[in-house]
């Protein structure tokens, strides 16, 4: 059976070893706070690998990105090829008075344009004002930290590998031309002296 009052003497017990203690204040907007390395702060936009799929829009719980985007006609890469069309992106907007920071849209991005910035600054006096553009998003990006570090025993990622072959391919045919043309040049030379 509980001795009555036995939780109002352990209340008053928390709230006496509490008093005792040094108080440690943050000095927030002279001292920026600590923050976890992977912080969910806002979203920062790298407008280059936006492809305007609208995966993000589409599958925001919130419906706070806006996109607006029109077609352009790309020519051919290769002589008698055909003309392609490709989306440009006109407006990426979103409206940080509406998202819950769930981070669906970052999660679904096929072409990893969205990221997570540890920013948290960006209050306004004006709540229309929270809908930020791309300029704004792409601001952050540059605050977006580095991922961790990947397992040094680690298969290599498929993208890496294909691009190394790419690479190598590449440098062995430049190589491969450049002593065509040396040993081109040095058959016209020897033939010019021939000629004299």
């Amino acid at each position: 059976m509980p001795i009555p009052g036995s939780g109002l003497a352990k209340g008053l017990a928390v709230t006496l070893r509490t008093m005792t203690r040094k108080t440690v204040t943050a000095q927030y907007p002279d001292v920026q706070p600590e923050l976890p390395p992977r912080t969910r702060g806002v979203i920062g936009l790298f407008e280059e690998n936006c492809t305007v799929c609208m995966l993000c829009a589409r599958e925001c719980p919130d419906w706070c990105i806006y996109i607006d985007s029109h077609k352009e006609t790309v020519p051919p890469a290769a002589p008698g090829g055909r003309e392609r069309s490709r989306n440009v992106l006109d407006r990426f907007a979103i409206d940080f008075s509406l998202c819950m920071y769930c981070g669906i849209c970052i999660e679904v991005c096929p072409f990893d344009a969205l990221f997570w910035s540890p920013e948290f600054e960006y209050a306004e006096t004006d709540i229309h004002e929270l809908t930020h553009e791309r300029d704004k998003l792409r601001e952050w990006m540059w605050t977006v930290p580095e991922p961790p570090a990947l397992d040094p025993k680690a298969e290599e990622p498929k993208e890496i590998a294909a691009a190394r072959k790419a690479a190598e391919k590449a440098a062995e045919k430049a190589a491969a031309e450049a002593a065509a043309q040396a040993a081109e040049a040095q058959a016209q030379a020897q033939s010019q002296e021939e000629q004299q």
